[in-house]
C-alpha cells in the first residue's frame, strides 16, 4: 500500500507511520460505529406490509401493502435495518384469521391491539413498542373461486388379535377449502392425504399427515390430523328370530328364513348381553318397494358398547299373504 506523497512526507519517507495512523483511524471508526449500532435508541420507524391469511374465499395474499408506523425502542442496528426494508419488498406477515375483520367486500381490517402480537415480526426481537402510529389497517384480499370438499385419507388399517375401533379412524379437518379456477374445482369433489399406515394397534393412536397437492389448487389446510380410538373386544353371537312391523291389517308377511345369526363385538368387559336388548326387524315398507321381495333386516335398540355387528344371512326372502 503506498500513501500519497504528502502523506509521505509528514510521517516521513518510509509513510509506515501514515498507514499505522490510517489503521488506527479505521479502527476506531469501526469501534464508534459498532458501539452506536449495539445502543438503544426511540424513533419512529415504519414498515411496508402484505398480510397473508387463510380467509374462506379470499385470495391467500392481500393484493396492496399498507404501511405500518410505530414509535419503537431499539437497537440501533435495528433501525438500520428497518430503514432499509421500508425501501425494499413489503415484509409478508402471517395472520390469524380471527385479527383480520370483515369491513365489506373484499376489504379486512386490523386494529392497533390485533398488531400488538406481531410486534417482534415486525420490528424485530429486541424491539419495545411505544406506540403505534396507525390505529386501523385495511387490506384487500381479492375473491377467490372456492368450495369445501371432504378429507379422504389413504390408509392401511390393522388391529391385534381381539382390538377394534368403535368409531374407526377420524380426521380433523374432516373437509378443507380449495381454491382455483373454476375448471379445476369442477371435477374436484375430495382431497386425499398421503399414503400411511397403522398396523397392529392395540391401544389409542393419533398423529398428523399432509395432504395431497392438486397442481394449481389451493388447500386451506396443508394436513391434517388422525386419530383411532382402539379398545379390546369379545364377540357374542345369537340367535335371533326377525319380525316384519308396519303390516297392513288383513295382511301377513311371511318372512324365510325367519331366524338369523347375529355377532356383536363388544367393548371388554362386557356390561351387558346385547342380544337381550336388540329387536330384528323387516318393515313392510321396505318389501312394498321391492321388486323382488328380498329385504335387508334392521337392528334396532343396539346397546352402547356395541363396536360393530354381523346379520347372517344378510338379505332374506319375504312373502305377502292374505
Amino acid at each position: 500500500m503506498r500513501l500519497p506523497g504528502s502523506i509521505r512526507r509528514r510521517f516521513g519517507g518510509s509513510g509506515r507511520d501514515g498507514i499505522f495512523f490510517l489503521l488506527s483511524l479505521l479502527l476506531a471508526f469501526g469501534i464508534w460505529l459498532i458501539h452506536n449500532l449495539s445502543l438503544d435508541y426511540t424513533k419512529m420507524v415504519s414498515v411496508p406490509v402484505i398480510a397473508q391469511s387463510n380467509l374462506d374465499g379470499h385470495a391467500r395474499r392481500s393484493s396492496n401493502p399498507v404501511i405500518i408506523m410505530a414509535r419503537c425502542r431499539t437497537r440501533g442496528i435495528d433501525l438500520f435495518r428497518l430503514q432499509r426494508s421500508s425501501e425494499s419488498n413489503p415484509l409478508v406477515v402471517e395472520f390469524l384469521p380471527g385479527d383480520l375483520h370483515p369491513k365489506g367486500g373484499e376489504l379486512f381490517y386490523a386494529t392497533a391491539s390485533d398488531l400488538t402480537r406481531y410486534v417482534s415480526v415486525l420490528f424485530g426481537d429486541q424491539a419495545q413498542l411505544e406506540a403505534f402510529v396507525s390505529d386501523t389497517l385495511v387490506f384487500r384480499f381479492p375473491f377467490e373461486n372456492s368450495k369445501k370438499v371432504p378429507v379422504h385419507p389413504v390408509c392401511n388399517l390393522s388391529y391385534k388379535s381381539q382390538y377394534d375401533s368403535p368409531s374407526g379412524l377420524r380426521m380433523s379437518p374432516d373437509s378443507v377449502y380449495v381454491y382455483g379456477e373454476p375448471y379445476l374445482l369442477d371435477n374436484l369433489d375430495r382431497v386425499y392425504t398421503e399414503a400411511f399406515s397403522l398396523f397392529d394397534l392395540a391401544g389409542p393412536v393419533h398423529g398428523e399427515v399432509l395432504l395431497e397437492q392438486v397442481k394449481g389448487v389451493r388447500f386451506s389446510h396443508d394436513k391434517a390430523e388422525y386419530l383411532v380410538d382402539v379398545q379390546r373386544y369379545v364377540e357374542i353371537s345369537a340367535e335371533l328370530p326377525v319380525k316384519a312391523v308396519n303390516v297392513p291389517r288383513g295382511k301377513t308377511l311371511r318372512i324365510y328364513p325367519s331366524k338369523a345369526q347375529v355377532s356383536f363385538r363388544c367393548a371388554f368387559p362386557v356390561r351387558i348381553n346385547p342380544a337381550n336388548c336388540v329387536t330384528l326387524r323387516i318393515d313392510y315398507k321396505d318389501f312394498a318397494g321391492s321388486l323382488s321381495g328380498a329385504c335387508i333386516p334392521e337392528l334396532r335398540n343396539v346397546p352402547d358398547g356395541v363396536f360393530s355387528y354381523s346379520i347372517q344371512p344378510p338379505v332374506f326372502e319375504c312373502v305377502e299373504t292374505r
